[in-house]
């Protein structure tokens, strides 16, 4: 397969800059209410972009590496799903106004972005230096996977994120929002406003993300350039696909099972792929075209399970997953007294 030339890299890493500002500028210059039309148009252009950003890379470093973009890229926009759900919990545990959600949202990609990019060259230059790190990101994906699905009925719980309670314990907080702003001086002293701590919690949600996502799409490439144009357009749609799905989030009941199963699929890819090199190369080795129509075959499965679930008990509702036990929340479902 031919190397990325810097050039690629550039005009990549351009492309998405420019896209950002644009959702920037919209966010900022208009704050509204984002309806189900605008968000239908804006989710149709980012995914007709990635496409033909896949056939132009396709066409230009081969179909061994087109393959590789769309498995992440698939992978990559199943795990957005479920940043989605966390979103949706983020916005109604601090009453977000809807005409601020498309800035939250914004800011929210520019950080995963940033963070995916440290886990990225990280990631590549451990996996470079040390094969070994294929069973340690395999391990770490099953254990997630794991996890995920042992607490698939819970939420993570957004008030007991350690940034948010040091920023609420630290900090002077207004007590709206302000016009939107970050911070603000009241009587002479500057305090923040609520958003300043919602970005602090979706953040925080996104650096989790990352620990799981970066493993996960090294496991269907190893070049990082894949990697990081997967994660990135995946995650450029993610503002327009939280208004466009964010009121069908909730029949997707089966949807963390979904991902907990496509996480157990990648770690023992990894893992398979670790023995292969490290061990004997007898073992065998899961080719991309595999895995990307498993992952595709589960996502169908689960979007078709979870609707007709809810269509037969309407009372069915999704959630998000956590990767540890909440009580109160198990209290809650069982009707228990705290």
């Amino acid at each position: 397969m031919a190397e990325i030339s810097t050039l690629t890299w550039i005009v990549t890493i351009g492309l998405i800059l420019s896209l950002l500002a644009v959702d920037l500028i919209v966010a900022a210059v208009k704050p509204h209410r984002v309806g189900f039309r605008e968000a239908t148009l804006w989710s149709v252009f980012y995914i007709l972009v990635a496409v033909a950003f896949g056939v132009w890379f396709a066409w230009q470093y081969g179909s061994g590496f087109g393959a590789e973009f769309f498995a992440g890229y698939v992978v990559e926009k199943s795990l957005s799903v479920d940043n989605l759900f966390v979103f949706v919990i983020i916005m109604t545990t601090f009453a977000v106004p809807e005409e601020h959600q498309h800035k939250v949202l914004t800011f929210g990609i520019v950080l995963a972005l940033i963070m995916r990019a440290i886990f990225i060259a990280l990631g590549a230059t451990l996996l470079s230096l040390f094969s070994f790190m294929f069973l340690l990101f395999g391990l770490l994906l099953i254990y997630t996977a794991v996890q995920l699905f042992r607490h698939r009925d819970q939420d993570p719980e957004v008030d007991d994120n350690v940034m948010v309670r040091a920023a609420r314990r630290l900090l002077p907080i207004t007590d709206d929002y302000v016009g939107g702003k970050l911070s603000t001086r009241v009587d002479g002293r500057w305090m923040v406003t609520p958003l300043f701590i919602v970005l602090l919690a979706i953040g925080s949600i996104d650096l989790l993300f990352a620990l799981d996502s970066i493993p996960a799409v090294f496991g269907v490439t190893r070049e990082p350039y894949i990697v990081f144009a997967a994660n990135a357009f995946a995650l450029l749609g993610l503002r327009a696909l939280f208004f466009l799905v964010k009121g069908l989030l909730d029949r997707l009941v089966y949807l963390s099972t979904g991902l907990s199963l496509i996480l157990a699929f990648i770690g023992a890819k990894l893992i398979l792929h670790w023995a292969h090199v490290d061990i004997d190369d007898r073992v065998p080795e899961i080719p991309t075209s595999v895995s990307l129509g498993v992952i595709v075959a589960v996502l169908v499965v689960v979007t078709v399970a979870s609707l007709i679930k809810t269509r037969q008990d309407p009372t069915a509702k999704a959630h998000a997953g956590s990767l540890r036990a909440h009580p109160d929340q198990e209290r809650d479902r069982q009707g228990q007294p705290g």
